[in-house]
């Protein structure tokens, strides 16, 4: 006997999905965040109408976003539960850091622009600031230089970084290697003056007291960046799975052929953005350049002979020894930091051109 299931007669009510059951609308954050902020901009309106001043906007949106952070989690609670009120909670802080974070940055970023604009014309990279006084010269002197010194360092450090990085990893053991990291610590953590004040100590040996060179500059300058080559490329490199160097020795390949065709190229893209960071950390020291190259105002292609000017010493000294029109050398200023801030942009750009070419490609 075959028994037939009849089917159950449509109720017209849709069964509740478990799945999606008991969760706030996706417009209701957004609707909570704007009804924070409105409650803040109400109650700083009124204080600010009490007391006749203007209305205080980045109080309002502060105030505003820390009512959101509660706000949100009650209304989780309530409609979805604990553990998802928990996320909510997390999010909405984890989001807020990230916006405080951005605030600085986005700020720093618009003044730059806004007051480096006024100067940022072509006499401005083709002009020197020699016999120029008030209004007019430029900070081509201070880019040639940045440019000549940095990239000395870079060539000074990335050399001695990376085979310091490779020691620690493939073959440094014992007190030898824990005291190079010891030391590889302690020089991340040295003020940068006293970068500068070693390396004019050390060129006043050879040449005599007062002598300030940029190459004494580009020397206090990797003194900063090396520690931070050797840190970020040894990260990198031991991130590399132990299983490619076995692959490699086991086919013969020697160690050292195996840190160069497979190592190297695995982490290529990691040493390079530690690279760049290395440089964006020392491209803008101001203190160990004043105290070992020094400044001049005319151009110096020479690091061995006499002063030599930066963009960062420029800033400084075009703020500090303002003359008249005061308007004018706080335009270089302004123009000189906005160049800064182009070439570290630049120089990232190119990093990340770099690392792309040469990561290795894992498809088939």
């Amino acid at each position: 006997m075959t028994m037939t299931m009849k089917p159950e007669p449509a109720t017209g009510t849709p069964i509740a999905n478990s799945l999606t059951a008991g969760r706030l609308p996706t417009p209701v954050p957004w609707i909570i965040l704007g009804a924070a902020i409105a409650v803040s901009f109400a109650v700083f309106g009124v204080m600010a109408l009490a007391a006749g001043t203007g209305l205080n906007w980045g109080g309002a949106l502060l105030v505003g976003a820390i009512l959101y952070i509660p706000s949100i989690w009650l209304f989780s609670m309530l409609v979805e539960g604990r553990r998802r009120a928990m996320d909510r909670l997390v999010t909405a802080l984890v989001t807020g850091a990230f916006v405080i974070a951005m605030i600085p940055l986005v700020s720093l970023t618009i003044t730059v622009v806004t007051f480096g604009l006024n100067r940022f014309d072509l006499d401005f990279f083709s002009m020197s600031m020699r016999n120029v006084t008030g209004e007019g010269g430029g900070a081509l002197h201070a880019i040639v230089g940045t440019l000549l010194m940095t990239g000395t360092a870079a060539l000074i450090s990335i050399p001695i970084g990376l085979m310091t990085s490779i020691y620690l990893v493939e073959y440094g053991r014992g007190k030898l290697a824990q005291g190079i990291t010891f030391l590889v610590d302690v020089m991340t953590g040295i003020p940068s003056i006293v970068a500068g004040l070693f390396a004019y100590a050390l060129f006043a040996i050879f040449w005599g007291p007062g002598t300030r060179t940029g190459i004494a500059g580009a020397v206090a300058l990797s003194v900063l960046m090396i520690p931070v080559v050797v840190r970020s490329s040894e990260e990198m490199l031991r991130l590399v799975p132990n299983e490619l160097r076995e692959a490699a020795y086991a086919l013969g390949v020697p160690k050292w052929l195996t840190i160069v065709k497979v190592l190297l190229p695995t982490s290529i893209a990691g040493i390079t953005t530690g690279i760049m960071i290395s440089i964006a950390r020392v491209i803008g020291e101001t203190a160990p350049l004043l105290i070992a190259a020094g400044f001049t105002a005319s151009m110096n292609y020479n690091l061995f002979d006499g002063r030599m000017s930066s963009l960062p010493v420029f800033v400084y000294t075009q703020y500090a020894n303002q003359g008249n029109p005061p308007e004018a050398y706080l335009d270089r200023a302004w123009a000189a930091a906005l160049t800064l801030i182009l070439i570290v942009m630049l120089l990232n750009l190119v990093a990340r051109v770099v690392a792309k070419a040469f990561a290795p490609k894992f498809g088939r």
